[in-house]
């Protein structure tokens, strides 16, 4: 899980300033490590690890220890899910563990 200050480049900032095609860029923003919270860790990664096979980076914000993440990308409820590459950005909010909702958020046939 990358936790870096807001002011650190991370290796996620490093990815989305390099762009490199192909490669999904993902921040999931949870509310603490409660059992939904860790259901949607669970779902998320088995999804993008059956379909992606490691060509993903996911980086997960605990909104209650980086609140100013939460902030600055303007998260108003968790679990949220921003997929910041490849383009067109998308936000989903609410149930990941839906994998047909998830998968079609992401741009995949379900």
């Amino acid at each position: 899980m990358a936790m870096g200050k807001a002011n650190i480049p991370t290796s996620f900032e490093q990815a989305l300033a390099e762009g490199k095609p192909g490669k999904l860029l993902l921040r999931l923003f949870i509310a603490g490590f409660t059992p939904r919270s860790q259901a949607a860790i669970i779902a998320l990664r088995q999804m993008i690890e059956e379909r992606l096979d490691g060509n993903y980076l996911l980086e997960i914000i605990d909104i209650y220890q980086q609140p100013e993440m939460a902030r600055q990308q303007q998260i108003l409820a968790t679990p949220t899910l921003v997929k910041y590459m490849p383009q067109p950005k998308k936000i989903m909010i609410g149930d990941l563990t839906r994998t047909d909702r998830v998968l079609a958020g992401l741009g995949f046939a379900g």
